[in-house]
């Protein structure tokens, strides 16, 4: 299972027009914001990339703006972990259990995956919170991954998880986040 202590989510290149035009893009969007959300209840840290910033353009505002006191790391390479400072910065985080959502499923998300597992990273994909152009890319996608051995799961579960259980004194905050 995946708790708030060993957790960090890696958020993918969900930037400029691509972000508009893969499947989903709209459902994409609320799933990542739900999750960026839930990180933030749960206190779990947000490590955020993107692809050629100044090329393919800024991640969607509406992400950006939930996380104000985060910068994103511009890369170069299709695998996020590939880029220095990602690496240093899950080292520095110090939480094996990587949390990975955004785009493209089958090229970075799916390299990034790879990369972060032979390093021996507990690997998590949202599938609802990432998406290809194609639905037959990031079905594909999902499939190489999980061949791996990354785990399976989607942003309601994962929250579920956090919480661990009914009630407490911060429950209906929890309960704002899946509604």
């Amino acid at each position: 299972m995946i708790n708030t202590e060993n957790a960090v989510v890696l958020l993918i290149d969900v930037q400029g027009k691509l972000a508009q035009k893969v499947v989903g893009s709209e459902e994409l969007h609320q799933k990542i914001a739900q999750l960026l959300r839930g990180c933030q209840h749960f206190d779990v840290p947000v490590v955020w990339v993107e692809q050629l910033p100044e090329k393919l353009g800024a991640t969607t505002s509406t992400l950006a703006d939930l996380m104000p006191n985060n910068t994103p790391i511009a890369k170069h390479t299709f695998s996020a972990f590939a880029e220095p400072k990602v690496e240093q910065m899950l080292n520095s985080l110090n939480r094996k259990q990587v949390i990975l959502c955004g785009i493209e499923t089958h090229i970075c998300v799916y390299q990034t995956a790879c990369d972060l597992l032979r390093q021996h990273y507990h690997v998590h994909l949202v599938t609802d919170a990432t998406s290809s152009c194609h639905p037959a890319h990031h079905q594909s996608g999902i499939a190489m991954m999980q061949q791996h051995g990354a785990w399976i799961t989607v942003v309601e579960a994962l929250l579920f998880e956090w919480q661990q259980r009914a009630g407490g004194p911060d429950f209906k905050a929890f309960l704002s986040l899946i509604k």
